[in-house]
């Protein structure tokens, strides 16, 4: 990956935006997988891809952002200017608008079944758009909003490797019950990551929606995924019921979550949030059975 920090950021902004040149800098807290972000004074962010693979991001951000924004009743991501390339940095990257917040987690969220309504609301209201020349999964959003089985070996390989510390016989259950069903209906709008450090709160309350470099149109099932990777067994219920989710749909969905539990066991050892993803999914599939 790139090497990314706040003397390129300062240097890039100086070689291409005279106007913001000496305006205070600072990293924000929290960092994605895909991008490294700074905030620039209190108004605006600087968003740099960390690799060559997430590039793609930026254009699909600045050409379809402004026109779903208009359709929402929350703030979401608001491109401002792209920067272009450089000999320091090869890619493009993006300057937005910031949308005051904080970044989902359990200690200022006291009430899970309320942002389960505020999230399935949002995503409801986010798939009526007409999504009719949206992006197809593809490489650009890594097959957000495509078929599951794309996944497949890496999913089986993970298995195999933590057989000695997981249920591999009952996660293979639910991997394959969520790869027996396919999306039939038009495709919807997919926001790609919809994971508690994209979601904005403000008193608890959900606020706005950040990071639509996984976006394009497809089985929106990858978006409902955080039922298990963030919330307890009741606001997964209400979430569910708020969505009005068929019951094949919740069962992909429960396989990205197990999907993506399983992968981050294998970079990076079992973390507490992959821990809790396998243990609700397990406990998912107990009561469904």
């Amino acid at each position: 990956m790139l090497r990314i920090n706040k003397k390129l950021v300062q240097k890039l902004i100086k070689g291409q935006f005279l106007e913001y040149a000496g305006l205070p800098i600072c990293q924000v807290e929290k960092n994605g997988h895909d991008n490294k972000t700074f905030r620039l004074v209190d108004k605006m962010s600087v968003r740099l891809p960390r690799g060559e693979e997430y590039a793609p991001q930026i254009e699909k951000e600045l050409f379809w952002l402004p026109k779903l924004r208009q359709y929402l009743s929350l703030p979401i991501s608001t491109p401002l200017a792209k920067g272009e390339p450089t000999v320091d940095y090869p890619l493009p990257w993006l300057i937005s608008k910031w949308i005051e917040g904080d970044t989902v987690n359990h200690n200022n969220v006291k009430d899970l079944n309320r942002l389960a309504v505020d999230l399935a609301d949002f995503l409801k209201e986010f798939q009526s758009i007409a999504a009719s020349s949206g992006p197809a999964p593809g490489n650009h959003n890594f097959y957000r909003g495509g078929d599951l089985s794309v996944y497949h070996e890496e999913t089986q390989t993970a298995l195999k490797k933590l057989k000695s510390v997981v249920q591999t016989d009952k996660l293979n259950s639910i991997w394959s019950i969520a790869l027996e069903s396919k999306w039939t209906k038009k495709n919807v709008w997919v926001h790609g990551d919809i994971a508690p450090g994209n979601l904005l709160v403000k008193n608890g309350k959900l606020c706005g929606v950040i990071d639509f470099g996984m976006l394009g149109v497809g089985d929106p099932s990858c978006d409902y995924a955080i039922a298990w990777t963030f919330f307890d067994k009741e606001s997964r219920k209400t979430f569910f019921k708020e969505l009005d989710c068929d019951k094949d749909t919740w069962n992909r969905a429960r396989g990205w979550a197990l999907w993506k539990a399983l992968i981050t066991y294998k970079e990076r050892d079992m973390t507490e949030n992959a821990k809790h993803t396998i243990a609700a999914v397990l406990e998912d599939y107990e009561k469904t059975k």
